[in-house]
């Protein structure tokens, strides 16, 4: 699987020129599916959760001209035939996964199945905003635990990224994403963090990381403490 993981959407010309080179092709012969479920676990998720499919959120996502588009919803997933989804999912292109709660999506892509069939998506291109881009990484860091973690107690996700993120730096609405925020949040963290700007993601290729940006970001190296502790 490829990784496109965003802060806040293809914010700019560089970030979708590197949608584009993963793809392999036009947007516009790709087919998606957006995954909206972090957001249910935010007050007024499913008003947000339409809006990120609509094409009316501010990160933007959906509406960006794709051949088909459709909604994969990880909850409903248990209570539905499993060839009936996954063939969906292997004749897509490519993953949108919306913000939200990293944390619930995480423990949703793992009682969803699709946790079983994402090694196998060998061309696939995993396009995440915040909490969907948090998500990949193997912790979160206290600041994104939004409630009561999944059973293992911890700040725990996905691993399949060696590093965690920090999205929306020094955004005006989010006055908790300063810099010095960023730089609490990396000192507790066991593995490297990225704090980035909305202008900014991270694409992922293997084990090839590169850093896309028409904004501003950092990489903080953990702190030998954290590190240990972890």
């Amino acid at each position: 699987m490829k990784l496109l993981l965003t802060s806040a959407g293809i914010k700019n010309r560089s970030i979708r020129d590197a949608l584009v080179d993963l793809l392999g092709k036009p947007i516009a012969e790709s087919n998606a599916l957006c995954i909206p479920t972090a957001i249910y676990a935010f007050p007024g998720g499913a008003g947000f959760a339409w809006k990120l499919i609509s094409g009316r959120a501010a990160s933007p996502l959906c509406e960006l001209g794709w051949k088909s588009l459709g909604v994969l919803e990880l909850t409903a997933l248990p209570s539905i035939e499993t060839e009936h989804w996954t063939a969906a999912v292997e004749e897509s292109d490519a993953l949108l996964v919306g913000g939200g709660d990293p944390l619930y999506l995480c423990y949703w892509i793992q009682q969803s199945g699709l946790v079983d069939l994402l090694p196998s998506l060998h061309e696939m291109v995993w396009v995440g905003v915040s909490g969907g881009s948090l998500v990949m990484g193997p912790c979160v860091g206290e600041e994104f635990v939004y409630g009561s973690p999944p059973a293992t107690g911890a700040d725990r996700a996905m691993g399949l990224v060696d590093f965690a993120m920090f999205p929306h730096l020094d955004h005006d609405a989010m006055p908790d994403h300063s810099m010095a925020n960023a730089e609490r949040w990396a000192a507790g963290l066991p593995v490297p963090g990225y704090a980035m700007d909305d202008e900014t993601a991270i694409k992922v290729v293997g084990g090839t990381v590169e850093v896309v940006s028409e904004g501003h970001w950092e990489l903080f190296d953990p702190s030998p403490k954290a590190s240990e502790a972890g």
